[in-house]
């Protein structure tokens, strides 16, 4: 009795399923194979790597393969470049990064190693600086030798060595000048001054950047009487 009512209801709901009872038949379709279509990306022009970069008559560019050698009155920098992009010198003088290959990799390579390219050809010839400024009662800078020392309210002063390269002037005990012909080594040095105490929002104590602007907060008011 029990397997008589299991084989019935598994027949009814079979048909319920298949849409027996609904008054039409579901057909098997067999599968074929799935194909997948090939795109080709096609990646736009970085607007900045597509400048080209001027080179001033006192700096002198040695190319090497995928490298790059930059000579100037301040110093001398090299970089390598990967396979995705390449350095061209044309007959005016003038050098252009240009992309080795379309892909999505490349085009995000072509922007940023045109701005470091630019930046080295600078650095040789003119040079960057990084001002910072101290906030603070008691808080001030000093040089002692190559070392720079800071006053920022710890029971001990902070010691740093500046690194070959970098020249830092203080100037009035709480402005700092760093400055030389490498920028990312410049923006290095000067933040790892501002770790040491960065600026608090509330009265903006601390060291800052000298065109940085700090948000301040509203500290907790009084109890109103």
């Amino acid at each position: 009795m029990a397997s008589s009512l299991t084989s019935s209801f598994q027949t009814s709901f079979r048909s319920v399923f298949l849409g027996e009872r609904n008054g039409f038949s579901v057909s098997s379709v067999p599968v074929s194979r799935v194909g997948f279509v090939k795109k080709n990306i096609e990646c736009k022009e970085s607007r900045i790597g597509k400048q080209a970069i001027e080179v001033p008559s006192n700096v002198t560019i040695t190319l090497e393969g995928q490298g790059l050698k930059v000579k100037g009155p301040l110093g001398e920098l090299s970089l390598n470049y990967p396979r995705e992009v390449k350095v061209e010198r044309e007959e005016s003088g003038i050098l252009r990064v240009r992309k080795a290959v379309e892909t999505r990799r490349a085009n995000q390579m072509h922007g940023l190693f045109r701005t470091l390219t630019d930046n080295m050809v600078v650095g040789v010839s003119k040079g960057f600086e990084k001002r910072l400024q101290l906030v603070g009662v008691g808080y001030r800078a000093m040089l002692e030798g190559k070392d720079l020392v800071l006053s920022l309210g710890f029971s001990h002063p902070v010691r740093m060595t500046i690194p070959n390269g970098i020249q830092v002037k203080v100037e009035d005990n709480t402005r700092i000048v760093v400055s030389g012909y490498d920028k990312s080594e410049i923006g290095q040095f000067a933040a790892s001054i501002r770790k040491w105490r960065p600026p608090e929002p509330y009265k903006g104590k601390g060291v800052k950047y000298a065109d940085e602007v700090i948000r301040r907060k509203e500290g907790k008011a009084g109890k109103k009487k």
